[in-house]
């Protein structure tokens, strides 16, 4: 079956089916090689970052980005080197939201390393912050909760790192020098 197409051009039905137009074919090339491209560029990135590095509990990856040297050294001399790693203070312990707060928290660090816009020394924010309150009470719940739940009537009132600002970390010496205080509700907002 012929049909008639544009200024009298016969083409056959059976040729046409199943081709793309040239414009839709230059689309698709255009869609690969960025496609491509994006791959090849953030595969790049991700190696050259250690990336799989991050889904390990080895303390050893904190110190990855050279802003957490000072935690990792005074992580080696405190209290808690041999009870607790980074991991088990500072994210969730259930699978879900352990790995949630890591990409959030992967995401947000390199954003600010690659932009160079964050604090120095680092400081923990709000949800970060809850995350630590959540893993000392759970942790040490047999001493500490009718302690924090008793003083000002919730567990928010009170943080454990209000009076122990060096357990994880020992002596703020480094981490801030003497100004350094400890997270407070003011800083979440």
């Amino acid at each position: 079956m012929l049909i008639v197409r544009g200024k009298g051009i016969l083409v056959q039905e059976s040729d046409r089916i199943g081709r793309p137009s040239r414009r839709m074919q230059a689309a698709l090339g255009v869609l690969a090689v960025s496609a491509g491209v994006l791959l090849g560029v953030g595969g790049f990135t991700f190696l050259y970052a250690e990336g799989f590095s991050y889904l390990s509990d080895d303390p050893e990856v904190c110190v990855n980005c050279h802003i957490m040297q000072p935690q990792y050294d005074s992580w080696q001399k405190a209290s808690h080197h041999t009870a607790a790693n980074c991991v088990d203070c500072h994210l969730p312990h259930d699978f879900f939201r352990k790995y949630l707060a890591k990409a959030e928290n992967g995401w947000h660090h390199s954003k600010a390393f690659t932009t160079q816009d964050f604090h120095e020394p680092i400081m923990i924010k709000g949800p970060n912050a809850t995350i630590l309150q959540e893993n000392c009470l759970a942790c040490h719940a047999d001493l500490a909760h009718e302690l924090v739940v008793g003083v000002n009537g919730t567990e928010d009132d009170v943080r454990c790192v209000h009076c122990h600002s060096d357990a994880g970390h020992g002596e703020t010496t480094g981490l801030g020098g003497p100004d350094f205080t400890a997270y407070t509700k003011d800083q979440e907002r």
